[in-house]
């Protein structure tokens, strides 16, 4: 009389049909790190299986990234110099620049997204020009280099741009640039929620972005803020944004969902470094079941209502999938 429930549970080929979420290769952007020079491939200690590669690393690693059917990348830069105003992301040779052109020419398939932001560009860490007698960001100075920064990335040959500096106004200021220069089709996934977390510690390994002073709170949203992180993605929608993101994910999801439920445009979550390393390392002490619990945690990101997972666990998730 009261098996309802279990009566849709007891058979496997059942639960199959009745699945309400799902997981796949299509629902994933792969983060992948690069340097100058030629043969480079370090592994982060605090990320185990993320490594900085030079561009012809990179190539190789896209072969291997289609053959698991994973086709969505996104660049992050590490430049031989840094300087305050972040010169090499603003240079067609710069490091990013040179890898689009590079990834594009060998592997035209893959669909190359690019960060743009400073933090990994400067000597000081931060996410763009600074404003030295408050200590923060110069919101308005920025957007005029992030203005130049993503012609530099859509010229080169970008897919999708994804700024995520955090200054205000910066998606209508993208957007513009890029219509006046002829790139009205570029689409722009914003960091439309970005939490000023903890989180993002071991990414700051990778990327060589600590800052040398301070921290991002001025400009990165307060992890106690419900509304204003609606908010935040309500105005980028406004301002043209393609694809909002949530970032960090797993500690966010309930933001997630409000902020699904209140815009309509396609969302991301960003599954970030500490989250990835907090299920490494617990798996590599017998802790969990890594590859259940993995799967457990895509699956929340769907169910809360990401379209899209960006994820340096894509890889392992490919392979599970496989199976």
């Amino acid at each position: 009389m009261f098996h309802r429930f279990r009566r849709l549970r007891i058979n496997s080929k059942l639960q199959n049909l009745v699945r309400e979420t799902s997981v796949s290769t299509d629902d994933f952007i792969y983060p992948l790190f690069v340097k100058p020079g030629k043969g480079i491939k370090t592994e982060v200690s605090s990320m185990p299986g993320v490594f900085q590669m030079s561009i012809d690393e990179v190539i190789k690693e896209c072969e291997i990234l289609k053959s698991l059917g994973l086709y969505s990348i996104i660049l992050f830069g590490i430049p031989e110099v840094k300087d305050s105003v972040g010169s090499d992301a603003l240079c067609e040779h710069g490091i990013i620049a040179s890898a689009v052109r590079q990834i594009k020419a060998v592997h035209p398939d893959m669909f190359v997204v690019t960060d743009l932001c400073f933090c990994e560009y400067t000597d000081h860490g931060h996410c763009g020009i600074l404003d030295m007698q408050r200590e923060t960001v110069d919101n308005d100075a920025t957007l005029e280099l992030s203005k130049k920064q993503a012609l530099v990335h859509a010229k080169a040959g970008a897919d999708m741009i994804a700024p995520s500096g955090m200054m205000d106004g910066i998606i209508f200021s993208l957007r513009e640039a890029l219509d006046e220069g002829g790139y009205s089709d570029l689409p722009i996934m914003a960091y439309s929620t970005k939490f000023s977390s903890g989180y993002y510690g071991p990414f700051r390994d990778v990327a060589e972005s600590v800052p040398s002073f301070g921290n991002r709170t001025s400009y990165q949203m307060d992890p106690a803020n419900r509304m204003e992180a609606i908010g935040e993605s309500i105005e980028d929608e406004a301002q043209g944004a393609d694809i909002l993101m949530v970032k960090p994910a797993l500690a966010y999801l309930d933001i997630v969902r409000d902020i699904k439920e209140n815009t309509s445009r396609p969302l991301a979550v960003y599954n970030v470094s500490g989250e990835y390393a907090m299920l490494k390392f617990a798996g590599r002490e017998g802790l969990i079941d890594y590859d259940r619990v993995l799967m457990e945690t895509m699956i929340a990101f769907k169910r809360a209502g990401a379209s899209i997972i960006i994820s340096y666990h894509a890889k392992e998730v490919a392979e599970l999938l496989k199976k």
